[in-house]
């Protein structure tokens, strides 16, 4: 299986290094030109409520039954690959060529009444399949938008001077009142992501997940085309409908965009995915989320760099439907992984990145210390089924390497249709219980005493846990703790007790493998039967003195 490129920067996109930055200085747009072939044409331009620039095309009636209908129409119909007019200039626009291409913000697309202006982007070899855009009003009016090289501004020996008109978009992204820094950005497949509470990119979410993990490449289903509006609720900003294709599969896609939402530290993004199979899928990965784990405290032995720690997330956060929290630390494993946590009507789940100490990664470049976690609500009954986690090896942080989604037990076959509604919470950290303590710190090495013989085939895990629930215990105080193997054994002694100055908890213990495969390892302290802090859990082989 191959490892997911990570969400590259693009023309007018946030950067991985910094934070998103508005240009400024364009050249004058040629609008009278425009205008005069939009009127040559037949087609509108935009202004009003539709935007300050870019020509569109003519006005057409949709609603979202509509476009629930034409997904639900295309599912019994073959997958016709999207046609890429120029494959060949396409190709030459490359990283370099473009990230010097930007959107012009005189040209800003403002749709309905709102105060959300849209940046589109331009198509590179990255992103070469065109993507429709439309705008559409509160009445449900829609235009396409026009592509032209007239509204981005490029060097004048760009390649993307020869691509011909009316290509296609690849993208687009909301900027901050004001034209400040882009907060939330549709690009590639159907990739989105927002930049959190700290206004840093890092991990993206996906409109589906097709076959991920398995012994065979997996399908990458694309949104071609989008309908932005205005807000269809007081909470949102904006609003977006888009149409999912893929040789398996369909899709209406409904989000809500809602920028520093109240009640939680970031944004949030509400979805609602109406579903056709087009052909048989094994596994269906319902809001999918995609992140990069190279090492960090766990396994900082594996990097090959001089950073301490290279992630933008850290874990897997579970909360399950019969009330139980879980903290699965990410891992970068020498094979393929894939984790299955069985559950009926989850509470949420997300890829967390929990540690924000800037210490702790020294990079002031990408900035690891302020990516942004993203914890999936859903909103509506999700059934049976189980969340995943599919980790892939990497050595380097160029990759996307980490997936989780949700797969319904219902299988995935030619003719069904699934409706799943959701909410994204993009904040710095899962959402806390309010009767258990964190795990705040993971770590892995070998097995033994300090000053003892070190024993052969034997591993230890360290694991901190943070919490309301903790305080005020001591080693007298009853605490146990409870922590299991499958495949493997517990070394005894296991030790839990407070670390000397903080209000925190550390728990020890040494484990052996059985055999070739992986020891699945589960832990979390309680007290008189009652959990004081989320389960803690792995899988982990035992690692050879000369890893370590």
């Amino acid at each position: 299986m191959k490892m997911t490129l990570k969400h590259l920067p693009a023309a007018s996109c946030s950067g991985e290094r910094g934070t998103a930055q508005t240009d400024v200085g364009f050249k004058p747009s040629r609008r009278g030109i425009l205008k005069a072939a939009a009127a040559f044409i037949g087609t509108g331009y935009a202004g009003g409520a539709w935007g300050q620039g870019a020509p569109l095309g003519q006005a057409s009636s949709l609603t979202f039954e509509d476009l629930v209908d034409r997904a639900r129409a295309s599912a019994s119909q073959p997958f016709v690959p999207p046609v890429v007019p120029a494959p060949d200039l396409i190709k030459k626009i490359d990283y370099s060529a473009h990230w010097q291409i930007r959107f012009r913000e005189d040209e800003s697309l403002y749709p309905g009444d709102t105060d959300a202006a849209v940046q589109l982007f331009h198509p590179g070899r990255y992103f070469p399949e065109p993507v429709q855009i439309n705008l559409r009003d509160e009445n449900g009016v829609s235009r396409e938008v026009i592509f032209g090289e007239d509204i981005f501004t490029m060097p004048h020996d760009s390649p993307a001077h020869e691509l011909p008109p009316g290509f296609g978009f690849a993208g687009f992204r909301v900027m901050r009142p004001d034209m400040g820094p882009d907060w939330v950005s549709f690009l590639g497949a159907s990739y989105f992501r927002t930049d959190g509470p700290a206004r840093q990119y890092g991990l993206s979410a996906r409109g589906i997940a097709i076959d991920t993990g398995l012994n065979r490449p997996e399908e990458f289903p694309r949104f071609k085309a989008f309908w932005l509006g205005p807000p269809e609720s007081e909470r949102e900003d904006m609003s977006v409908w888009a149409e999912l294709d893929g040789p398996s599969i369909t899709g209406a896609y409904r989000f809500g965009l809602v920028r520093d939402a109240e009640g939680t530290d970031g944004h949030v993004t509400s979805v609602s995915a109406n579903l056709f199979m087009r052909a048989d899928v094994e596994r269906l990965g319902i809001a999918p989320l995609t992140s990069m784990y190279w090492y960090s405290e766990r396994d900082r032995i594996i990097g090959a760099d001089w950073r301490p720690e290279i992630h933008d997330s850290d874990g897997l956060a579970l909360a399950t439907g019969a009330g139980e929290r879980i903290w699965r630390p990410l891992n970068n494993p020498e094979l393929v992984s894939t984790s299955s946590f069985l559950d009926e009507n989850p509470a949420g789940f997300g890829l967390i990145q929990r540690d924000h100490n800037f210490d702790h990664y020294q990079d002031d470049g990408v900035f690891y210390d302020r990516r942004p976690s993203a914890w999936v609500r859903p909103t509506s009954a999700w059934g049976r089924g189980a969340v995943q986690l599919v980790q892939i090896p990497t050595g380097d942080e160029t990759f996307d390497n980490i997936v989780a989604y949700w797969v319904p037990e219902q299988p995935a076959r030619r003719g069904d249709s699934f409706r799943f509604d959701y909410e994204i919470e993009w904040r710095a950290q899962d959402p806390k219980s309010d009767t258990v303590a964190t795990v705040v710190a993971t770590r892995q090495g070998q097995g033994g005493m300090p000053g003892q013989p070190i024993p052969e085939g034997v591993g230890k895990f360290v694991i901190d846990f943070d919490g309301t629930s903790l305080e005020g215990l001591d080693v007298d105080s009853g605490v146990e703790a409870v922590v299991e193997a499958a495949n493997g054994v517990i070394v005894k002694p296991v030790a839990a007790h407070p670390i000397v100055g903080t209000k925190q908890w550390r728990l020890t213990f040494d484990y052996k493998q059985s055999g070739p495969e992986a020891v699945s390892l589960r832990a979390y302290l309680r007290l008189d039967g009652r959990a004081l802090t989320e389960t803690w859990l792995t899988d982990a082989w035992v690692k050879r003195r000369s890893a370590y």
